[in-house]
Order: structure tokens, then sequence, then C-alpha cells
């Protein structure tokens, strides 16, 4: 069998496992969207057979056999060369899980979720903490089976952010616990800005078609993805032709429906963006779950949340909301958008507190994991946190410990990725102000195809190729530095609040 046979072999396989791993995540989607109650029980099931099927392909010996023949084949390309190396890492990694350890997690995922559901319908803990405390013992269970030298959420860190340490990120939010107090206590010294309007009455419909509005701007195509609602917003790709994002609506909260759209939309430009050619294979999939954060933080914050936005989106606005809106103007509202103010809702968050969100949520799994604090003690745990950072007490559970999704899906780790994604954008988005002449002027009048071109070049057509700080040194020439967030915020607040730094 030649060489270039045995590629093509590694592609078919790899496509296989894609292909179940993709029909999962269409019964997982259609769980979280449209499945009525009574079919948790058989989604459960069908998730878990799925993902054993998968596993057991992308884990097998033939599989095994063909990644170590291609490391020695001289006659691939670097971009053949690449998926094999990659795919070999991800081989070794996974084939520590036994397959009936990989059916136990799903099953597990999906009786989680489910639970978690009904605990929020009930603003009620205790419905979520069995469940909660069978998925903690499987995530302990799967950092012993990947192995780790200090600690085991280095074992799930490296699932999201690959080489990400426990070490490293201590480092990132120790000085998020220095730098940030003090941009804090200068922004609390002035005169806060007026968001009220924010808060009147808007028909969920109009904010819909205002959202969907945005995201055709930004480029996000509709022939390849749609906008539906969720409890928890998420993006979800079966291929770059097909990417959904969903959303969540409170009509007397507008900011609800909007970042969500916005955020995930950069989430699904990314996704969209990936090399069809590379289906299935590492060079098809996103660099790191930071990285995919920086995506979405970028349109987000940088883009979103900035005054040139709403010069253009704010008129459009208006003629959805005319009696809303009749006595707010732009400036206004891109205050509004920015105001700092410690809060609940991760998911509103501003820039600024966002991160202590991210770092209480950071300690806590790190407790959980290591054994220093069980299931039962997250709640008081989190009102601690919540009062030593923000100086705020979350009043019941649904604006407390069970606001985020992620435990449900035995997605510790994930969390860290959200601070990180937000320092790479902002550090992306400064060198696209500086390669792309009139940037700013372009958001202004509502353009975004340059800055979409520039994403797609820099970063998603590279899929996996790198790793996140390899990607940063290649785009900006230099790794993850906070200043970049420090000057951004800087900068940014003090045209919102009229003070300097």
């Amino acid at each position: 069998m030649s060489e270039n046979t045995l590629y093509k072999e590694y592609v078919q396989l790899s496509h296989k496992a894609a292909d179940l791993n993709n029909a999962s995540a269409v019964l997982g989607w259609d769980q979280e969207v449209y499945m009525p109650p009574k079919g948790a029980a058989f989604r459960g099931q069908q998730l878990a057979t799925l993902a054993s099927m998968a596993h057991e392909i992308a884990t097998g010996p033939r599989m095994g056999r063909l990644l170590k023949d291609l490391t020695h084949d001289e006659s691939l390309t670097d971009l053949q060369r690449a998926n094999v190396h990659r795919s070999l890492d991800d081989y070794e990694k996974n084939s520590k899980l036994p397959s009936d350890f990989v059916e136990s997690l799903s099953r597990q995922t999906s009786e989680c979720f489910n639970a978690w559901l009904d605990a929020r319908k009930l603003n009620d803990f205790k419905v979520f903490a069995p469940s909660l405390e069978k998925m903690v013992a499987l995530k302990r269970e799967q950092a012993n089976l990947y192995g780790y030298e200090v600690h085991p959420y280095d074992a799930l860190l490296d699932e999201y952010e690959k080489g990400m340490t426990v070490a490293t990120l201590d480092k990132v939010f120790e000085g998020i616990k220095r730098e940030l107090p003090p941009i804090l206590d200068k922004i609390r010294s002035a005169a806060q800005v007026n968001d009220a309007f924010f808060y009147r009455h808007y028909p969920k419909g109009a904010q819909w078609d205002f959202s969907m509005d945005v995201l055709r701007k930004m480029g996000y195509d509709l022939d390849a993805g749609r906008q539906d609602i969720s409890e928890h917003p998420f993006t979800t790709s079966f291929a770059p032709t097909d990417v959904r994002v969903t959303t969540r609506v409170s009509e007397d909260n507008f900011a609800s429906l909007l970042w969500s759209s916005i955020h995930e939309g950069g989430h699904a430009l990314y996704e969209q963006g990936l090399p069809e050619a590379e289906y299935g294979l590492p060079l098809g999939a996103a660099a790191s779950l930071g990285i995919h954060e920086s995506q979405s933080r970028l349109w987000e914050n940088c883009v979103g949340r900035g005054q040139q936005f709403w010069n253009q989106f704010f008129p459009i606005l208006k003629g959805y909301f005319p009696e809303q809106l009749a006595d707010v103007t732009a400036t206004d509202f891109f205050k509004a958008c920015n105001k700092v103010e410690p809060s609940f809702i991760r998911t509103e968050a501003d820039e600024v507190t966002y991160h202590f969100h991210v770092l209480i949520r950071y300690e806590l799994e790190k407790a959980i994991l290591d054994g220093s604090l069980d299931v039962n003690g997250l709640p008081s745990a989190w009102n601690e946190l919540y009062n030593k950072y923000l100086g705020i007490t979350p009043p019941d559970y649904v604006r407390g410990v069970i606001q985020d999704v992620h435990w449900s899906h035995g997605m510790f780790g994930y969390f860290p990725t959200y601070t990180l994604g937000s320092f790479y954008g902002v550090q992306f988005f400064a060198k696209a102000k500086q390669e792309i002449a009139g940037l700013e002027q372009q958001i202004e009048h509502g353009e975004f195809a340059s800055l979409l071109a520039w994403l797609r070049e820099k970063v998603h057509r590279h899929g996996r190729r790198y790793t996140s700080e390899e990607l940063c040194k290649q785009i900006t020439g230099e790794g993850l530095n906070f200043s970049y967030f420090k000057n951004y915020i800087q900068d940014k607040y003090a045209k919102v609040y009229n003070i300097t730094f």
C-alpha cells in the first residue's frame, strides 16, 4: 500500500469519526433548542452510543498504525504533516480513555444538563447537586486517566488550551487581581453613566429582527447557519457550511439578547471560515478555545461596544424602538453599553468586572477537582467569592451558582479561555487597526468585510496548525501581552466616564 493511499485512509477514518461527532452535535443542538422534555432519557442513550462509536474509530488500532506510519512519510506536504502530528497527539491522549468511560461521560452529560434545566426552573441548586457530584467524579477520573504532574486541573485545561497549566494561569489571574482593581476604583469614583433605558420594554420580535440585521452585517452566512433561542447562548458547528448560534431574550433587558448574538456570531464566523477541504482533520478545527473566544470577544467588545459601531447602528435600532429610545442619543447608548458595575451574570458583565467572574469560576473549579471543596459547598463558596471580588452577594441560585451551563456539560477548564480570549482579541484588534487602513471609519459605515477578510487570513484559515501563542506571535509579533488590554480599557473608559488614568 502506497504512502499516498495511507494518507487517504487516514482522512477517510477521520471523516467517519467527525461524521459521528457531528451527528451527535446535531442531537445536542436539538436537545438544547427543540427537544420535548420526555425525550431526555433516550437522547442521552443516543448521544452516548455515537460518542462511543466515534471514540472507537479515533482511538482504534488501525488509526494508531496509520498515524505512526505516516509520521515517517517524507512525501507528505507541510499541511498533511501538520494534520498527522496533531492527530497523533489527539490519538495518544484519547487512547487513555476507555470506550465505556466515554459512554458513561456522555450519558452523565445528558442527565446533568437536564438536571441543570430543572434546577433553573425551580431556582434550586439541590436539584442539580446529585447529578453534578457524579459529573465531578467522572472529571476527576478523566484527569487521572490523562495523567498530570502537579494539579488535576492541568489535565482538563489541556483539552481547551493546549499546554496550559495552573502555574501559568495563576500568574495571569494574579496580574488581573493586581492591575484591574485600581482601574475599577478610578471608574467608581466618577459619575455613573445612565443605562436605565436598557430596562424599558423591548418586544421580543423587534429585538430578534435587529439582532439578525447585525449578524448579517457582520458577515454571518445565513445560508450556512441560523439563530435560535436556548436557555444558555451557544454556537455549534457541523461543518463550515452549517454553523448555528443561539441567543436568549429578555423583553425588559435589551442587553441580554444583543451581546449574546454578537458574541456567538463571532464564534460562528470563525467556524464558517475554517477550510472546508480539511473537514474532520485538525487543520479544519479551531486553534484552541482561547483563540475561539478571541474571535467572539473581539466582535462583541472591540467592535460591538465601540462608539463607531453605534454611530452606524443606533439610528437603525431607533427605527425598531422609536418610543423606548426617543430621549437617547448614539453617545448615550455607547456609554450605556460600557457601563462598569459589579453584577451577577457573567455573560452580561462589563469588560472590567468580567474577569473577576472568570477568576471566581477558576478558583472554584480548582478546588472542586483537588477535593478541597465539595459540590454541596459550591453555593456558599460562590457567594463568598462574589462578595470578596465584586462586593455583591447573589440573591438566588439562578443569578448565582447555576447561571452557567458549562458544569452540566462537564466543561471544567473552559472558563479561563474567556479571559485568555479577551486578551488575545484586544491584541489582534490592535494589529488589525494598524494593518487595515481606515478600519474604524469602515465600522462607522457598517462595513465589516475588510475586518472579516483579515481574520480569515490571519486566524481562521490556519485551523489547528499553530498553538495559541504561536498564532499570536505570527499575527502580532509577540506572545500574549496584557498591556494591550490594559491600554484598551483605559482608553475606552476615559471616554465613557470622562476621566484620566
